[in-house]
């Protein structure tokens, strides 16, 4: 690796000593292919990055010696200070259980500081270059989706499904007392749908919180079984299938300062979904993007915070397929307003400025490519930092555009995946390429200063590696499909090899981007060192690359995506060194989906497959994400017919092993229990493994049983 610092004290990361590469390569154990590199293959990373509120500067976690600081830098100097050492932070508050590393530290202020352990809250304040601690509250036990306000040090949480406030002068407020398995208060709806991943909003200041009510009584009940009982006990979830009836959202805003709550006036139907929610900056109003159940009409309401009553419709988006909002409006720090807001409805998701009347000020970002992020704003320039794949759609990389002029800049250059946390002045840019595991940099807002902090060292060093090579091909429509084929080590052009497919091919899902490991997955590269190749690919309908593109399998899922595969498969067939009787598939939930698929639909073809929670049936899947991609059963009944795998397993040829989690709430187990009695039905044969306690991914230890299982097939069969 390679370190940046001004103190004496970091000097001695330099001088760690490097494993020397031994001259056998080594083989991965299905552990280390499995969760290595969330582990002891872990690449070195910054830890705990954050920039100080107010000043340039930013603060980290560092291990020397093993011993943990926690460190501040300030900008361009690059002079450090050790504000923590982990051993002091033990003495001032657990003298008598001694935590084993740093808690994760976050600034409220220049000069104070906050963590949690478990449910107690602690603060620093800085005086000088050191900390001095003390409690700062205990929430109970039970408390979920915790969110703490920096500006007001307001706490919002969660109880029983239920809402509570605790403000700073140590009041804890009852928001909601109706709380319940059908209502569920301050937390994701819509299944997690339209980037929603929380349901308390605090305002601006603080001084008040919106929340989320979803009222699922009149969703049905669907039963998830704990094995673990006996006799085994149910737990009904509710789970809102497609075509049948949904829950119903509302917005409620509360004022501590009277107590009382105000529900904005959505109005109907009731089962649209409110999506977008964001505050102005004046915390006057609230504003809701509200999206029909059909997904193809979307209005941008303005609502009055203290009445609820709806104020204007700021812009309004229609499609024949569907709209997509996924973001919150996004307010400009220096013109209080005007806001970005982002959408797809050039064919490619791109930042659009408002104002709040509603008036178009100017497109900021255009082209056939899309913008992934907004890190932030440089106010005196009046510019916006935000992420893209304009360099190509394998590649993201950090962007600065002119709010007034719309002139952009690129501060990135080194091929690969950047992720961007700016403070507005500086950009600390960290990113990894298929040949370069981790690298850390700042850069000012103009890109014209620059300071490397880390280059990690190759944590795979030493292993027997395969060759990896990047793949362009062509869909029938002469779309460019990106994949890659992970060659056998050794390999030898003059033998023939058995290789596997691995697939999702999903919305919301890119499997090819140039990240470290080149393979992208050590498990490949298992199978590689025993003598297989695999190819991966991201079809059409995958993520990143634009509407058209992903918008191909619309009412049709695991139609175009075949295709797709398929063009794969005879790209394969072309090489001289595959072995074609000995071809295999692979994929979980999408990638399960389109597993079965290929074996019912194109019989044949693979030899064996594995399909890991795979969906058999739209009908059973959630209503957010399939009614967006397939409509509704009662509106595209064709579609759903023909996507359904039920009726397909007299096609079934070869050998296919389902696999699932008997608490799955995501693809319920009834997809694959299903899909057993159709195979029985009609006499085909079919294996099946289930993994009991487990949700919709096999994870922990247990994932090393999965790969082994996985493994275990295919050399059974290939």
């Amino acid at each position: 690796m390679y370190i940046t610092s001004g103190r004496s004290l970091l000097t001695l990361l330099l001088t760690g000593g490097i494993s020397l590469v031994s001259a056998q390569p080594k083989q991965f154990t299905m552990a280390q292919a499995t969760n290595g590199m969330r582990q002891e293959l872990a690449t070195e990373k910054l830890k705990q990055f954050e920039w100080v509120p107010g000043q340039q500067a930013y603060t980290r976690a560092l291990t020397v010696n093993k011993k943990q600081y926690w460190i501040k830098y300030a900008v361009p100097a690059m002079k450090a200070d050790t504000l923590l050492q982990l051993d002091q932070l033990n003495q001032q508050l657990f003298s008598t259980a001694p935590l084993p590393v740093l808690p994760q530290l976050h600034w409220l202020s220049a000069t104070e500081v906050w963590f949690s352990k478990g449910s107690n809250y602690y603060t620093g304040t800085l005086t000088g270059n050191s900390l001095q601690w003390s409690n700062w509250c205990t929430l109970p036990a039970e408390a979920e989706n915790v969110f703490v306000d920096k500006t007001s040090r307001n706490i919002a949480f969660t109880q029983q499904n239920n809402i509570y406030l605790r403000l700073a002068s140590g009041e804890i407020k009852t928001i909601t007392t109706d709380g319940s398995a059908g209502i569920v208060n301050g937390q994701s709806v819509h299944r997690d749908e339209f980037g929603i991943d929380h349901g308390l909003f605090f305002s601006p200041s603080g001084n008040l919180l919106a929340f989320y009510r979803m009222d699922q009584q009149m969703v049905a009940d669907y039963p998830i079984t704990d094995w673990t009982e006996t006799p085994a006990k149910v737990n009904n979830i509710k789970y809102p299938m497609a075509g049948r009836t949904s829950h119903q959202v509302t917005l409620g805003v509360y004022n501590p300062a009277t107590g009382k709550t105000t529900f904005m006036q959505t109005g109907t139907p009731a089962d649209q979904y409110l999506t977008s929610v964001s505050w102005s900056p004046d915390e006057q109003s609230v504003y809701i993007a509200l999206l029909n159940r059909a997904q193809n009409h979307l209005q941008l309401n303005q609502y009055n915070a203290g009445s609820g009553q709806l104020i204007k419709t700021l812009l309004e988006e229609k499609s024949d397929k569907y709209v997509h909002p996924m973001h919150n409006l996004t307010f400009l720090p220096w013109a209080k307003d005007q806001f970005i807001w982002w959408t797809e409805k050039d064919g490619f998701d791109h930042l659009y400025l408002y104002n709040t009347n509603g008036q178009l000020i100017r497109q900021l970002t255009k082209g056939n490519w899309l913008v992934n992020e907004i890190a932030g704003f440089n106010e005196k320039q009046q510019t916006v930092v935000y992420t893209s794949t304009e360099v190509s759609p394998t590649e993201k990389h950090i962007y600065t555009v002119d709010t007034r002029t719309g002139r952009k800049q690129q501060l990135t250059t080194a091929a690969g995946w950047h992720d961007a946390v700016t403070n507005g002045t500086y950009v600390m840019d960290t990113w990894s390429a298929a040949q370069t595991p981790y690298t850390a940099r700042l850069t000012d807002i103009n890109g014209k200063w620059q300071q490397t902090l880390l280059i990690a060292t190759d944590p795979l060093l030493g292993f027997n590696r395969p060759i990896v090579r990047p793949l362009v091909l062509k869909a029938a429509d002469g779309t460019p499909l990106h994949g890659k084929l992970i060659l056998p080590v050794d390999f030898d052009s003059t033998k023939k090899y058995p290789v596997i497919v691995y697939l999702y091919n999903g919305p919301g899902i890119q499997l090819i981007k140039n990240t470290f490991p080149a393979s992208g997955n050590l498990w490949y590269e298992y199978m590689a060192q025993r003598g297989y190749m695999v190819f991966t690919m991201d079809g059409r309908g995958s993520s990143n690359r634009g509407l058209a593109f992903e918008q191909a399998t619309w009412q049709h899922l695991g139609a175009v995506e075949m295709e797709d595969q398929l063009q794969g498969v005879a790209y394969l067939r072309s090489l001289p060194y595959t072995d074609t009787a000995r071809m295999g598939v692979h994929g979980w939930s999408y990638g399960g989906f389109m597993t079965t698929s290929l074996m019912l639909r194109h019989p044949g073809v693979f030899k064996a497959a594995v399909a890991g929670g795979p969906v058999i049936d739209w009908r059973m899947y959630e209503i957010m994400y399939t009614e967006r991609y397939m409509s509704s059963p009662q509106v595209n009944k064709a579609g759903y017919d023909e996507a359904s795998l039920l009726t397909k397993t007299p096609g079934l040829k070869g050998n296919l092993m389902l696999i699932h989690g008997t608490s799955d709430d995501v693809v319920v187990w009834q997809h694959s229990i299903d899909f057993i009695k159709a195979c029985v039905d009609n006499g085909k044969q079919v294996d099946y493994f289930v993994y009991p306690g487990h949700l919709h991914n096999v994870l922990g230890k247990d994932r090393v049983h999965l790969m082994q299982k996985i493994t275990d097939y295919f050399t059974s069969h290939l």
